[in-house]
């Protein structure tokens, strides 16, 4: 695999489960027991804590970027494979 290969690969990866960490834990000003001010959306999240939700996304992507890295190198699934002859 290239390292631009690579970079796509955990491009994706990365994007994948930052859309699938965002909604743990966030709580929308109802369920935190806060007013709601006019004009405001009453779904809004109160604290979505970006930075700590792109830091556990960038960890987890890790994980699973060498996971996916180490199956293409070692063969264990390939594209090829999904071809017949």
């Amino acid at each position: 695999m290239s390292i631009g290969g690579a970079l796509a690969l955990y491009f994706i990866i990365w994007w994948a489960v930052l859309f699938t960490v965002l909604p743990i834990g966030v709580r929308n000003a109802h369920e935190a027991g806060e007013e709601v001010e006019p004009g405001n959306e009453p779904g809004a999240p109160v604290n979505p804590n970006l930075l700590k939700k792109a830091i556990w996304t960038t960890f987890i992507s890790g994980v699973v970027f060498v996971f996916v890295y180490f199956a293409f190198t070692l063969d264990w699934f390939s594209l090829g494979r999904l071809v017949p002859p």
